[in-house]
């Protein structure tokens, strides 16, 4: 039954495209003064003051990147804290989650204090690392590869625990070296772990940066937001997180895509159940 009510691959971004354009119409019914009785607040003005009003935003946002055309530093901070984040973060977490998991020692003496470490609260080591690195791109950098390390480490970690026994005595039994088993083992196994954390981590390695900046900058969007915050002006922090929000998405669909090359062994869903 629910094979028909899935949407065709041609009009799938139809579908979504028109569900984003729905949200910004009610968003913009809601809050435009004399268009909805108001039963939340004193006055039809009090709803636009809270959430912003979407043409006000979208007018801000063109005005960033058109008219006024001074995002682009700010942005450029914030983009280039984030990728160094990412991949700092993305890169260490993989090699640490090899390591521990193909070594039992190690992994035994360490598991309590990394646990301890992931079960911290790594935001509240923002203003250590402005202490230890400035207030420059440094400290938003630590602080995001503090988040990404994590979740990438605890994925491979798990993803190489969960090799078949079975496949690796066939590999042994086949000679297969330990870098061979690495390779064609390990790796292919913990590969859709790893991608899966990557996904989760691109947001996070944007909360790196924007929880940096918000802690002490003088660039980036989330000094601009901090900016808007502290003269009440709501349209230009959403505006902020709409950027934000647009660019963290092209960040995940890169991510998706290299996901794809390197995945091309792994059968699609729709091949699964035809299996």
């Amino acid at each position: 039954m629910w094979k028909f009510l899935k949407p065709r691959p041609g009009n799938l971004r139809l579908w979504q495209l028109g569900l984003l354009v729905l949200i910004f119409v009610f968003w913009h019914v809601m809050t435009k003064p004399g268009l909805v009785p108001t039963f939340m607040f004193d006055n039809d003005r009090q709803a636009a003051f809270f959430f912003g009003e979407p043409l006000k935003i979208f007018a801000r946002i063109w005005a960033w990147f058109v008219t006024d055309a001074d995002i682009y530093v700010h942005l450029w901070v914030t983009l280039a804290e984030t990728l160094m984040a990412f991949g700092i973060g993305a890169v260490t977490g993989l090699a640490g989650g090899l390591w521990l998991a193909l070594s039992p020692m190690a992994s035994a003496i360490l598991e309590p204090y990394i646990k301890a470490l992931n079960s911290m609260p790594r935001i509240i080591l923002a203003p250590i690392f402005a202490v230890w690195f400035g207030l420059g791109m440094g400290s938003k950098v630590a602080l995001g590869v503090t988040l990404v390390f994590f979740i990438v480490f605890f994925n491979v970690y798990q993803g190489v625990k969960e090799v078949s026994p079975v496949v690796l005595a066939n590999a042994r039994m086949l000679g297969a070296s330990q870098k061979q088993l690495l390779r064609h083992v390990y790796l292919p196994s913990a590969t859709s772990w790893v991608f899966s954390s990557l996904h989760t981590s691109v947001g996070l390695a944007f909360v790196g940066a924007v929880v940096g900046e918000y802690l002490g900058s003088s660039q980036g969007v989330g000094y601009l937001i901090l900016q808007a915050e502290g003269q009440f002006d709501i349209n230009t922090v959403m505006a902020g997180i709409l950027v934000l929000t647009t660019f963290a998405l092209v960040l995940d669909g890169l991510v998706g895509r290299i996901e794809k090359g390197l995945m091309k062994w792994q059968p699609k869903a729709g091949e699964t159940e035809k299996l």
